[in-house]
């Protein structure tokens, strides 16, 4: 079994000292970017006045199984929640249209929970069950890079497909660790923290000085050396002002926070996920502390609440479901957000009735969407057949709802997409993104506003030139 070097009961600490160059946009490679090969089309989509997640109708038989590896139990059993509304959704409305035509046979697309409980041992033990007992044809996942690693080593040794949507470690796809047969839809830790830096030395150019928080396993740490070595490339005058690393669900910030308080920092850098995000952002008001967090993960709208308006204020946020305002630009799109929107309000009951789940774009939009792709891979591929997917994937583009493209680089199995930058602004100022009534995304906290884009050639995803697939490719994988 392949191993990671340092921490791999947890996720690793990792510095990466590997070559790194930024191919130009050329010709080739913005022609190629800019014709995906498949498109989300809102029209072709099946009637969804059913969906409730609550009360999911699930297919059984000889069906499309996708196994969602993920915590459903402990304290991040929320994460599980979150990702199973998204990708039931995508196979809800496959469903209703009908299925998909593989193997010669149209078959429906089953969901099924795999409970990893944040422990590398039962990842292994439910990824081996779902795999030798319950057939499946894809484990999606998840949330933690060590738990990635154990999904994609079971997919290795099983010939099963992985996607990873949610773990962001680039270390998953390095020489060492890189397998075929998984890959990776999101975007990474390298280009979370080239991202920031590139915003805050090429677009915003106003705070220098940073304090980094993150959480203590490989994530948090590349989350870190992703930003550092975006200040280096995109801000030199910038300084890092203090850096620590926190145990995973943490309850007392109150050390560290007291250290940030007296550093001088102008931003706070942090990569941490719920219930770690929460737990933050709510201790820094309660101690003063208003300085703005660049981050990816505090968004969740019951939290934010919670801080209010004066407490969100000029958050900055990286997403990978962005776009250029304003968010709504055609009549597609905004029968798609009202689709679900409107299931919101009138039917979804607890916990899916929360202001989480009222819009499902930010995060679920991009899960969604992550899986949608999936989908169309297979169905274009004809088959379940792990080859024929592979086929089809890898070099793969696809439009999203939203209009963005995102390309999977062959080499190494890695996302290729433009990134934004969201400021998070109060509620009469939020029209600049939310464009049609209530003209806000949420008026109890600041939200979206201002959007920025990040070009993909300013963002590719780091690629270890030691893969011998690689070598000889340039960032864009040509």
């Amino acid at each position: 079994m392949k191993t990671i070097s340092k921490m791999s009961w947890m996720i690793v600490l990792v510095s990466f000292a590997f070559a790194f160059s930024f191919g130009p946009w050329g010709p080739a490679e913005a022609m190629a970017f800019a014709k995906p090969n498949a498109v989300f089309d809102v029209n072709k989509m099946g009637d969804m006045s059913d969906f409730d997640p609550n009360n999911p109708v699930i297919p059984t038989g000889d069906t499309i199984k996708i196994a969602i590896v993920a915590s459903f139990s402990g304290p991040a059993a929320l994460v599980g929640q979150i990702y199973f509304v998204s990708v039931q959704w995508a196979a809800h409305d496959i469903n209703k249209r009908g299925g998909i035509l593989v193997d010669g046979k149209k078959k429906l697309v089953e969901v099924i929970k795999a409970d990893h409980m944040s422990k590398p041992d039962q990842a292994k033990k439910i990824c081996e069950r779902m795999v030798l007992q319950e057939k499946v044809h894809v484990l999606w996942g998840t949330n933690g890079s060590h738990l990635m690693k154990v999904i994609n080593d079971v997919a290795e040794k099983y010939k099963t497909i992985a996607q990873c949507t949610a773990a962001l470690s680039d270390e998953l796809y390095d020489a060492t660790n890189f397998n075929r047969y998984s890959f990776m839809s999101s975007f990474s830790t390298d280009q979370i923290g080239r991202g920031h830096a590139y915003y805050y030395g090429q677009v915003r150019k106003k705070e220098k000085k940073f304090y980094i928080l993150c959480q203590d396993y490989l994530f948090g740490h590349q989350m870190a050396d992703g930003f550092k070595h975006g200040l280096k490339l995109y801000y030199p005058d910038a300084k890092i002002v203090g850096e620590d690393y926190h145990k995973l669900f943490l309850t007392d910030f109150a050390p560290y926070l007291t250290k940030i308080k007296a550093s001088g920092a102008e931003v706070i850098y942090t990569g941490d996920w719920i219930p770690d995000a929460a737990n933050l952002l709510k201790q820094a008001r309660q101690m003063g502390i208003k300085l703005p967090f660049a981050h990816i993960f505090l968004d969740e709208p019951n939290f934010l609440h919670e801080v209010g308006v004066e407490g969100t204020k000029g958050l900055v946020q990286l997403s990978q479901f962005g776009t250029e305002n304003p968010t709504f630009k055609t009549p597609e799109q905004i029968k798609y957000y009202k689709t679900w929107n409107n299931l919101w309000k009138t039917k979804w009951q607890k916990p899916f009735n929360t202001r989480l789940y009222e819009h499902g774009t930010g995060n679920i939009g991009s899960y969604i969407q992550q899986t949608y792709w999936l989908l169309s891979v297979i169905e274009r591929a004809k088959s379940t057949d792990p080859e024929k997917i592979i086929k089809v994937f890898e070099g793969d583009t696809y439009q999203f709802v939203n209009g963005k493209i995102i390309q999977m680089r062959p080499c190494d199995h890695k996302a290729i997409q433009d990134l934004h930058v969201w400021e998070f602004v109060p509620p009469e100022q939020q029209k600049a993104s939310f464009n049609i009534p209530p003209y806000y995304w949420f008026k109890g906290t600041c939200s979206a506003g201002k959007i920025f884009t990040l070009p993909a050639e300013k963002v590719l995803p780091l690629m270890d030139r030691k893969l011998e697939r690689c070598k000889g490719k340039n960032d864009w994988g040509k």
